[in-house]
């Protein structure tokens, strides 16, 4: 299970934040808060994440979910730091890899 959440995190995130090169995928605004558009990529990558946090064990699930929250409030502006957002999906795809090998 841990596995098919890792894959979908991955494309989802090369998806949403790397163009690939002779392909239009396309990443519609759903809505605008403060001034941020939060696309239809956020959105998934949300539910991949609160899916992730329900079947990791204990000590991950308490990771995630501070990496969860910092990711929302990073899409939404308030921690207005250069490159947070993928950070912390890169954060979160390792501590899933951790957590199959512990």
């Amino acid at each position: 299970m841990v596995g098919a959440i890792i894959i979908i995190l991955i494309i989802l995130w090369a998806l949403g934040y790397t163009p690939l090169s002779g392909t239009y995928i396309p990443n519609p605004e759903l809505f605008v808060i403060n001034g941020h558009p939060v696309t239809l990529f956020n959105i998934l990558i949300l539910l991949i994440i609160g899916w992730a946090i329900g079947v990791l064990p204990p000590p991950f699930q308490a990771i995630a979910s501070v990496l969860l929250i910092l990711w929302v409030l990073s899409i939404l502006g308030i921690l207005a730091i250069a490159g947070l957002p993928n950070i912390i999906i890169l954060a979160v795809i390792v501590a899933l890899v951790i957590s199959i090998f512990v």
